[in-house]
């Protein structure tokens, strides 16, 4: 099963309630392009919050051994996406992603907590803060268009 096939068989689910273990697992189970590569795991989904983490290793590293911006901006944009093809209801693509990086990070798990700011029906503003612990790393803003 595809990717796309896997998230567009829960969009309607999750419009109504956050997705259970089982369902996340069957998305996480079939990782695909660039949230894929960078081991990207939802660990919640549904209409107002997305969570992902990342485990942060050297080839996520910039040469002098910190994780690399791409890294941070990556996480973003794969996670509000969710979201934002959740509401949508239908394909969406990221048109902005403003990215502030706040403390560098060599190694272990980062999360990502993705929530609406704005809800339109062809635009969609999220706001994603990516954190280890209680340390914030970086915070964001992801505008989507929705694909007619």
């Amino acid at each position: 099963m595809k990717h796309s096939e896997i998230f567009e068989k829960f969009v309607a689910v999750s419009q109504t309630r956050p997705l259970n273990d089982e369902e996340l697992q069957l998305i996480n189970s079939h990782p695909q392009g660039l949230a894929g590569l960078i081991g990207l795991r939802f660990t919640h989904i549904s209409a107002d919050e997305i969570r992902s983490e990342v485990d942060v290793v050297p080839d996520h590293h910039q040469p002098w051994g910190v994780a690399n911006g791409g890294l941070f901006c990556t996480i973003t944009e794969s996670t509000a996406s969710v979201g934002s093809l959740i509401l949508a209801g239908k394909p969406v693509v990221g048109v902005n992603n403003n990215t502030d990086f706040l403390k560098p990070v060599a190694e272990g798990t980062v999360t990502a907590v993705a929530t609406p700011l704005y809800k339109g029906r062809r635009t969609q503003l999220w706001e994603v803060k990516i954190s280890q612990g209680d340390v914030l790393l970086a915070a964001s803003t992801l505008r989507t268009m929705v694909v007619q």
